[in-house]
């Protein structure tokens, strides 16, 4: 079976519920893991918008959230998820707002696609002191024994 990962919060490829947003309350979605492989020491979460800051004409790549070292025992997020409820193993990286944390949705224009990747590690990674994504994803290479992918729409109402 194939690494799946799920949201109770909202369907893949459908419209994040404005609670999720800067036009809300700005909390992460729930979230859901199954099928990790064996070998799974840890997993990451990268959330990210390639549709910045127009879908019509993207030039980057937002970053929302970044975790890393969830333990392997782990299989679920919840929503509004905070620091302290996050395992004490759990670390987080910066986004794009330079800060660490949930930072939701919040589209300039036109409908984004929000990513929510899961990945499973064959290792526990050291602490890279609030790692970019560009940093982690470095870290991570050749340590991913499988990867999960969620997406979340959103549009800011006119």
């Amino acid at each position: 079976m194939a690494m799946q990962l799920t949201s109770p919060s909202f369907e893949n490829q459908k419209r994040m519920a404005r609670k999720f947003t800067c036009d809300g309350e700005d909390i992460s979605p729930a979230l859901a893991w199954s099928g990790a492989p064996e070998g799974t020491l840890s997993f990451a979460l990268i959330v990210d918008d390639p549709d910045a800051p127009d879908p019509a004409n993207p030039k980057m790549t937002w970053v929302h959230w970044i975790l890393y070292n969830i333990p392997s025992t782990v299989n679920a997020l919840p929503e509004g998820a905070k620091d302290e409820e996050l395992s004490p193993e759990t670390l987080q990286g910066l986004n794009d707002w330079k800060k660490t944390g949930y930072g939701g949705p919040c589209p300039p224009i036109g409908q984004h696609r929000y990513f929510h990747k899961l990945y499973a590690l064959d290792i526990v990674l050291p602490d890279l002191s609030s790692p970019t994504k560009a940093k982690l994803e470095q870290a991570m290479g050749g340590h991913i024994l499988s990867m999960a992918e969620l997406v979340g729409l959103y549009q800011r109402d006119q």
